[in-house]
């Protein structure tokens, strides 16, 4: 199973939309899915229904920072001057493809015109993650 049907399959399990973009990258990660799932649950709904940035785009910036900080907690050199430009590219790309970044546009819920479902983004996020960090599809 490759990761966007992985996504996908989650995302109907009941994880939000954060988790199942995260946690289709598990195979890359060096954490346990589980904390994975945990540290990611208050994410979906654009931030526990607030509706902001697409819980996708914030599970995929999740898997850019582990796959890329150094967790370095004692000054320079620090990660972010790679980790930030990543996350900036997928974004501009979810944005290009989509439309907006913010879950409520995206769901169409104050213009009641929907501009891509859930699942879409999850996908969206997972392919441009793939390509952007150059993982192999698995």
């Amino acid at each position: 199973m490759n990761r966007l049907e992985k996504a996908t399959i989650l995302h109907h399990k009941g994880y939000n939309c954060a988790q199942a973009t995260a946690c289709a990258f598990a195979d890359q990660l060096a954490i346990d899915e589980k904390l994975l799932f945990k540290i990611l649950e208050g994410y979906g709904s654009g931030m526990a229904d607030t509706y902001g940035t697409c819980g996708a785009l914030s599970g995929a910036t999740a898997v850019v920072g582990l796959l890329k900080s150094t967790g370095n907690l004692n000054g320079p050199p620090y990660s972010k001057a790679v980790t930030y430009p990543l996350v900036k590219k997928i974004n501009n790309i979810f944005r290009h493809k989509n439309g907006s970044t913010i879950c409520r546009e995206l769901r169409g819920i104050t213009t009641k015109n929907p501009l891509r479902s859930c699942d879409g983004c999850i996908q969206d996020a997972v392919a441009i993650l793939e390509k952007v960090l150059k993982l192999p599809e698995n």
